[in-house]
């Protein structure tokens, strides 16, 4: 008799900018693990020819649309940045929009568990598709430094996101492991290693 087949759990990954949730995620992606970025749904969700964009045009006007068609991001981050009431227009056009694209990627895993890796996890309420939260933490000092080398920006730039994102302290709160990551790369691969082989004996999530 065939067992039927459990869905995979979801494991949600996060952590704040230049915490190096993006190089723990391509690790378990290396180790065979089905990972879904949110920050990829977010940009598919508004490509030309999908309804979001065309709205989000509509509502701020043709200056967020590059020549090409496509959404300026810088523009539109600019606009929304300095206006909260427009920050929370377009997060109620976008986020039900995100969810469904990552709900469909999602559902195409075929490893035991698959990742969710969002930044906004937590701040989003992305976290209650997930059955675990793992976080990437790092000492902000460190956070700051790594951004800075990564993107040509300002240290003030690198503050303004940090202080968007959820609070180190909240995003912690909600999660069922933390990975201080404040040695170097392979370090951090030993610790996902370690992480993937637990995550593998876990049944939804749950021990």
């Amino acid at each position: 008799m065939n067992t039927p087949v459990e869905k995979p759990w979801i494991l949600g990954l996060t952590g704040g900018i230049g915490s190096g949730k993006s190089a723990a995620a391509q690790h378990f992606i290396d180790l065979g693990v089905h990972v879904v970025d949110a920050d990829h749904a977010a940009r598919w969700v508004v490509e030309p020819g999908r309804p979001a964009l065309a709205k989000i045009a509509e509502h701020f006007g043709p200056g967020v649309l590059q020549a090409d068609g496509q959404l300026d991001r810088a523009a539109l981050r600019k606009l929304i940045f300095e206006v909260p009431d427009e920050r929370r227009w377009l997060e109620a056009l976008l986020h039900p929009l995100i969810a469904e694209e990552i709900a469909h990627h999602l559902a195409l895993a075929k490893s035991a568990y698959a990742i969710l890796v969002s930044p906004l996890l937590i701040e989003s309420g992305q976290y209650a598709m997930t059955q675990r939260v793992l976080v990437i933490d790092a000492p902000e000092q460190l956070q700051i430094e790594r951004t800075l080398q990564r993107d040509q920006t300002s240290e003030q730039q690198v503050q303004a996101i940090l202080k968007a994102q959820s609070s180190r302290q909240d995003r912690v709160s909600h999660a069922n492991e933390v990975v201080v990551n404040d040695r170097d790369l392979a370090w951090l691969h030993s610790e996902v290693d370690r992480l993937h082989h637990y995550y593998l004996t876990l049944r939804g999530g749950q021990s």
